[in-house]
């Protein structure tokens, strides 16, 4: 995803043609197939291309929905995904009972307040109306960046599992919308500021001119919110997989990727068993 709090894209499921899952295509075993969910971006040309250098085929399985790449991971229907941070895993394998594992790490992205109508965060004004994901797994980095902006007031600790029903509405500056994240950058037509994921974004043609409000995403505790390749556990050490998790970092597919109109990610290359300690931190809190 990229899902900056990447995560996570509508729903109806949707697949390239010869890859398609959703019209009962066979699963042929000399094709490793990946499911994103920006499969018309450039660099995924550029991918396949070094991945068949290998000797390694891929097809794609473009989603438009967040909540299907997981269980199609996990029913064997695809054998990797990228669509998605460390965070957002580990609450799905927690709400699911599911064992599925970061192999890969591949982006860190600013989060980023948009406004077509305000130039700072100080031009917002009181009771003003913020949209953000509806997704509770990509709510926590928003919530503490207005709360570092001081735009609202968070009871008790902010952290990790810090929620819309923990905001202070009486002693916070705006109202917080929750909605679809796939309508974050049109909803800036009629409200103060939104945060819009990096996928919806950049088609929408959104840039920095718009943008008044950014994290620092070297935070350390931003680990969570890394954007990762994922299999199923038993498939962890496949090398065939490690290898192609490790091709994003090639540098013509970096090369491809910062190519591409809007691109703002920050290249991560945290070693597999330090995503999957990060991923099974997040994951007991979760279950908890």
């Amino acid at each position: 995803m990229r899902l900056k709090h990447r995560l996570l894209l509508l729903p109806i499921l949707s697949a390239l043609a010869a890859a398609s899952i959703s019209c009962g295509a066979e699963h042929r075993d000399d094709v490793i197939r990946i499911g994103v969910n920006d499969v018309a971006l450039p660099h995924w040309d550029v991918y396949k291309k070094k991945a068949a250098e290998q000797g390694i085929t891929v097809e794609y399985v473009n989603f438009t929905d967040y909540n299907q790449p997981n269980p199609a991971l996990a029913q064997r229907r695809i054998d990797l995904n990228k669509f998605q941070h460390v965070r957002y895993l580990a609450n799905y394998n927690a709400r699911n009972n599911d064992t599925l594992v970061p192999i890969g790490a591949t982006e860190i992205f600013p989060l980023a307040l948009y406004s077509r109508k305000h130039k700072s965060v100080a031009d917002i004004p009181q009771g003003g109306q913020i949209t953000l994901s509806n997704n509770p797994a990509n709510q926590v980095r928003p919530l503490l960046s207005l709360a570092a902006a001081g735009l609202i007031v968070l009871r008790g600790n902010a952290g990790w599992d810090s929620k819309l029903e923990d905001v202070d509405t009486s002693a916070s500056k705006v109202r917080l919308t929750p909605i679809d994240p796939t309508l974050t950058a049109q909803s800036l037509s009629s409200v103060d500021a939104a945060f819009v994921d990096d996928t919806f974004a950049r088609p929408a043609g959104l840039t920095k001119n718009e943008t008044i409000y950014t994290d620092d995403p070297e935070r350390p505790e931003l680990k969570q919110y890394i954007n990762i390749f994922a299999a199923r556990g038993a498939d962890k050490d496949n090398p065939t997989l490690l290898k192609l998790a490790r091709l994003y970092h090639d540098p013509e597919v970096e090369a491809a990727v910062r190519a591409e109109t809007g691109y703002e990610g920050i290249f991560k290359n945290n070693d597999p068993a330090d995503l999957q300690a990060a991923s099974a931190e997040l994951e007991a809190k979760f279950r908890r």
